[in-house]
């Protein structure tokens, strides 16, 4: 079986206070998966500080017992190199029109490692973005500020004008991926030690959520990027003219315009098929990781 290439470019903060916890979940996917082959991990900016992140995922990686290449991004949309944009570009010359790229924090690391090697996009198999919306997100009530492609609204629209193969996982499609009390009750009356370490670095969180938004449960944003690299039949393939400017992105809008001539054309699914086959798929994935 001929594995999936990817790099995880990420803002993880699983476990720290107050933070979100789908980066983690996703890494902890990434690694149950027998058909990814996961070259490394590279950090940037978003959930918290690219040192909170960092700091944390390499935490993450000891608990874990990981033994991959993890290299810290820039701090800031402002900053013009790092050793995760360096390691990006030799990766890919390495193994040319092969890696899937799977980001899901901020996009300075994609810019930075462009500015480096103007042919890195070129060089890409595709790209799996979690990020952007193209209308209000609402959960319970409250509206929510996008977060990931508003955080360097510059380096989005490189990436998403790159001409390399680009599905994005919006805000609105991970609603579907619920992470609710019955997905809770799967780890609590598991003895499996990976279920009881996910508990352990999500139930705060869980808390948090329930706390801020009145709901039981979270929403497995970065997940659903994850599960469609890997499983992309699950998804509606939904291909639209985006005319979005780096104005538009600051606040992470993608501006949707069938009839203009200008644009550029990105895959951004609208639904997951299956939800419960979904989860099964996770929690099946989750309980391949040996700790």
């Amino acid at each position: 079986m001929e594995k999936i290439k990817v790099i995880f470019d990420c803002d993880n903060t699983m476990g720290l206070e107050g933070k979100d916890v789908d980066d983690g979940l996703t890494l902890i996917y990434l690694l149950g998966r027998q058909d990814v082959d996961l070259l490394g991990v590279t950090t940037t900016y978003g959930n918290s500080t690219i040192d909170s992140v960092y700091e944390n995922t390499k935490k993450m990686f000891k608990e874990l017992n990981i033994n991959l290449p993890l290299y810290k991004g820039a701090s800031s949309k402002s900053k013009k190199n790092s050793p995760a944009a360096n390691f990006l570009v030799n990766i890919v010359n390495k193994y040319p029109n092969e890696i899937t790229l799977l980001a899901t924090g901020s996009l300075t690391n994609l810019k930075n490692a462009y500015e480096i090697d103007k042919n890195f996009f070129k060089k890409l198999k595709q790209i799996v973005l979690m990020g952007g919306i193209t209308k209000p997100l609402i959960i319970n009530g409250k509206n929510l500020d996008e977060l990931n492609f508003s955080c360097d609204p510059e380096a989005t629209h490189i990436v998403l004008t790159s001409g390399v193969k680009i599905t994005i996982l919006t805000g609105h499609i991970c609603l579907q991926a619920f992470f609710g009390e019955y997905e809770y009750k799967r780890l609590m009356n598991s003895k499996s030690k990976i279920y009881k370490y996910i508990k352990d670095k999500t139930i705060n969180w869980f808390n948090f959520v329930m706390n801020e938004f009145g709901i039981k449960g979270f929403y497995n944003w970065d997940i659903v990027a994850a599960v469609y690299v890997t499983n992309p039949e699950l998804f509606e393939e939904n291909y639209q003219n985006i005319i979005s400017t780096p104005n538009d992105l600051e606040k992470g809008y993608l501006i949707i315009d069938k009839n203009s001539p200008k644009g550029y054309k990105i895959n951004i699914p609208t639904r997951i098929k299956d939800v419960e086959r979904f989860n099964n798929i996770i929690f099946k994935t989750w309980d391949n990781v040996i700790i």
